[in-house]
């Protein structure tokens, strides 16, 4: 696995680093099959880079995005990932609104929703049930108990392997998220995370040996690339 670990000495150069490394996959990805699949992650953390793909004169009929994971509410509700990412990058560009992969959240049942999320993307990548296909970039943050998509500590959403979308949990409220195996096929994985408050929780993440159970980034492991940007306050405890 190729790992990498880089510290940015504030929010604006994270930023700018994400962007940068977007790009060049983004890049690389419609030179080699003429499209980019990226992922995207929820949270306050990645709203300026959205707001920064926005200002990019791209291709973005060539751009398919997709969400990692999102709370079960309806796209209008001001805690949907969706509608964060609309507002941000989206309503600004020019994609075509094929090209924007949302997770159903309207069936009023999460295990439909996950199933029908699952069924999406396995028509997308003409991928067989039991094969993982391979995005481009997702892209993830991390909370200061060590989640990532919506992967909580100690929530049956770890136990699932043979499935691209599970339902998470998150203190009773179920949200439709990535399983851990279909994170890891991706091509490259990009954290980004940013607070002095991830420091312990990025301390047992990096350790030898910890519980992935209790720190479920640990569980992210990729074919591909991985790199963990993280800013100073973040990874000040850390060598870069």
């Amino acid at each position: 696995m190729n790992k990498k670990i880089e510290v940015l000495p504030d929010q604006s150069a994270l930023i700018a680093r994400s962007l940068d490394l977007i790009l060049t996959n983004l890049d690389a990805a419609i030179k080699q099959q003429g499209r980019f699949t990226i992922a995207l992650s929820g949270g306050s953390t990645p709203k300026p880079l959205y707001e920064a793909i926005a200002k990019q004169k791209l291709p973005w009929d060539k751009i398919h995005v997709f969400w990692g994971d999102e709370r079960y509410v309806p796209p209008d509700h001001p805690d949907s990932n969706e509608l964060m990412a609309r507002r941000a990058w989206l309503d600004q560009v020019d994609i075509p609104a094929a090209n924007i992969h949302a997770v159903p959240t309207l069936d009023n049942d999460p295990g439909l929703s996950a199933a029908k999320y699952e069924q999406h993307l396995q028509a997308f990548f003409n991928s067989p049930p039991g094969e993982f296909p391979a995005l481009d970039v997702v892209l993830l943050g991390m909370g200061d108990d060590a989640h990532t998509a919506s992967l909580f500590p100690h929530t049956a959403a770890l136990k699932v392997r043979d499935r691209l979308i599970t339902v998470g949990n998150k203190d009773g409220n179920p949200r439709i998220t990535f399983t851990y195996p279909f994170i890891n096929a991706a091509r490259s994985v990009i954290f980004v995370v940013a607070g002095a408050n991830k420091r312990p929780a990025l301390a047992q993440v990096f350790a030898p040996q910890a519980d992935d159970s209790t720190y479920p980034s640990r569980l992210i492991q990729p074919q591909g690339e991985l790199v963990w940007l993280l800013d100073a306050a973040a990874g000040a405890e850390l060598s870069a």
